[in-house]
């Protein structure tokens, strides 16, 4: 009670988001039950057990107000159950999206629009929005020529308190700008998307004036100030934290797009002095949002006194059997299709030796990637420039092997969820990234034999218990051979020999552009140059699934087509022998 004899009530939001197609705990290119380092569980069912225990707990409090449960985007990719979905047997058929089943099946409130609900365009993007119990929010999603918005930019949910009015909730829906530059080929001419900031002004006075007692965004926006796409756009990707700060009149944000935890941030709003609480539960359903609003009634009407915010984990709890029931089948179809043939390989290719040689098993990927990327560049004034791709060894127990390949066959090689890039480097930048990668060498004389472990994974000041392999990076050209000797016999810093493109020396001002990953380009590994370097694509596709297509596409592997021995190790000049005995 306050002393004006007004009680106070506590309303919960519960959040997800960047589910990316995970219903189950299961790891379908491991085919087995979902791991990682920290013992994460994932997938909507698990987030339905602990969904079901908030309701319980609150429920078992007459007196309290139903908690909401939303999402904040990015829910239809991510997985072979959401890509079988898309484009094996896409939904346009007819077919009840998994996602859409289990997330009705939970009873969700409202959801925001995430920017890779467009990977797969907008018919399967539509279909899925008509499946949902619930509406699938984006005010700043909007047509190309009136500028008005194509989704529902906000719902009033009215919570029922009992012997007291209800509480009108006011439920926001923003998505990323950067939809226009990853997803150009789908919504050019079609849709564009207006800064999450500018669009909050527009329309949280607008939520309010529509009866709104509390205000909820859902943005599929990191927290801190940041843009992967640089100044490409005129608003930032990553804004929540800044319209918390500028927009008056939000009380709550769920935060998504990231794939960080959150538990609870506290932005106080320049205008009047309010704070606002932030959560931003981790990615694939580990975590579920709780956002605690406490409410009292001023002058008669409700008004936030009090926010909290935490997260729970799911690898708490066991599966929901009835979302398990409701995905079961779809889930055993997709289990069969990715251990199924989708193309053949005309010799068997291995990653075992590729930190040391150049393999057909990593040229395999750099080809891929710079394919995309040319394909891409078609038209734009970047096309003439040659193009290279990098790439790391990331496992060295993946292969391919000769005859009938399988979905997981391919994944293997690519065991991260890493999107592709393209940026432009110059010769002097390309020789030292190269310098940089070729630190991984420990430095020997002679020329062998040595074991791997001899030779590979050298510390440095940054890695002093040895460089991993995914931090050592392999470049190759596309049409033309990228050729180079790393000689292990010389420091680190002044190691690369012999560099040239088509057989003519690199120029340190000629002009390459570079597939690379998205971890590689954000500064992962703390290469030179690349971090900086102008991006010319960037459509936010998985790297993994791009090499799951060129097979499904092509039926075949051939690596006659793509592997050439372009770079090797030596030692002050003579080739040296490596075994792998000791790696």
């Amino acid at each position: 009670m306050t002393d004006g004899g007004e009680r106070t009530v506590r309303l919960t939001v519960m959040g997800t988001t960047d589910l990316h197609g995970n219903a189950f705990n299961w790891d379908y290119f491991k085919n087995t039950q979902y791991d990682d380092a920290a013992h994460n569980d994932i997938g909507l069912a698990k987030i339905s057990t602990l969904v079901t225990a908030v309701r319980d707990r609150i429920a078992a409090d007459r007196h309290a107000p139903r908690p909401l449960l939303l999402d904040a985007g990015d829910t239809i990719q991510g997985t072979p159950l959401a890509y079988y979905f898309a484009k094996i047997e896409p939904i346009t058929g007819g077919h009840l999206h998994p996602m859409a089943a289990a997330m009705n099946e939970i009873g969700y409130d409202a959801a925001a629009l995430g920017n890779h609900e467009f990977n797969y365009g907008l018919d399967i993007l539509r279909k899925f929005q008509r499946q949902l119990d619930f509406p699938l929010l984006g005010a700043n999603a909007q047509d190309w020529t009136t500028c008005l918005p194509v989704f529902p930019p906000y719902v009033l949910k009215k919570v029922h308190v009992p012997g007291e009015k209800p509480i009108t909730v006011g439920i926001l829906g923003l998505t990323n700008t950067g939809i226009a530059i990853w997803d150009k080929a789908v919504v050019e001419h079609k849709l564009k998307f207006g800064g999450i900031v500018e669009l909050a002004k527009l329309w949280v006075p607008r939520v309010r004036r529509a009866g709104a007692d509390v205000v909820i965004v859902s943005a599929h926006s990191g927290i801190d100030l940041s843009s992967s796409y640089g100044d490409a756009l005129p608003v930032p990707e990553n804004a929540c934290a800044l319209m918390a700060e500028t927009v008056p009149g939000i009380d709550a944000v769920l935060v998504g797009h990231a794939h960080t935890e959150v538990a609870e941030r506290f932005v106080t709003n320049m205008t009047t002095g309010e704070q606002v609480v932030l959560s931003e539960p981790l990615k694939w359903g580990m975590r579920l949002s709780l956002i605690d609003l406490d409410l009292e009634k001023v002058r008669g009407q409700w008004k936030v006194v009090g926010r909290h915010g935490q997260v729970l984990n799911a690898n708490t709890v066991a599966a929901d059997p009835k979302v398990v029931a409701v995905l079961q089948k779809d889930h055993d179809k997709v289990i069969e299709y990715v251990n199924s043939k989708i193309g053949t390989c005309k010799e068997a290719m291995s990653a075992a030796t590729a930190p040391w040689e150049d393999t057909a098993a990593l040229d395999f990927v750099n080809f891929v990637q710079g394919d995309a990327v040319a394909k891409a560049l078609a038209g734009t004034p970047q096309a003439s420039l040659p193009v290279l791709a990098i790439a790391a060894p990331f496992n060295r127990q993946a292969a391919i092997p000769a005859g009938d390949v399988s979905v997981r066959d391919v994944a293997g090689l690519y065991i991260f969820d890493n999107t592709l890039l393209g940026v432009t480097l110059s010769g002097s930048q390309l020789k030292d990234y190269l310098e940089f990668s070729a630190q991984y060498f420990k430095q020997v004389s002679g020329t062998g034999p040595f074991t791997s472990d001899q030779v590979t994974n050298a510390p440095t000041s940054t890695a002093p218990n040895g460089t991993p392999d995914y931090n050592y990076d392999i470049l190759g050209g596309l049409t033309k051979p990228l050729t180079y000797k790393i000689d292990v016999a010389k420091p680190a810093g002044s190691r690369i020999t012999d560099l040239a493109y088509d057989g003519l020396v690199v120029a340190a001002d000629q002009q390459f552009v570079v597939a690379v990953n998205n971890y590689r380009q954000s500064g992962g590994g703390n290469y030179p140059h690349i971090k900086t370097a102008p991006v010319v694509y960037n459509r936010q596709v998985e790297i993994r699934q791009l090499m799951i297509d060129y097979v499904t596409t092509t039926g075949t592997v051939d690596p006659a087509a793509f592997h050439t021995g372009d770079w090797s190790l030596v030692s002050a000049g003579a080739p040296i022998v490596i075994s792998a005995s000791g790696g």
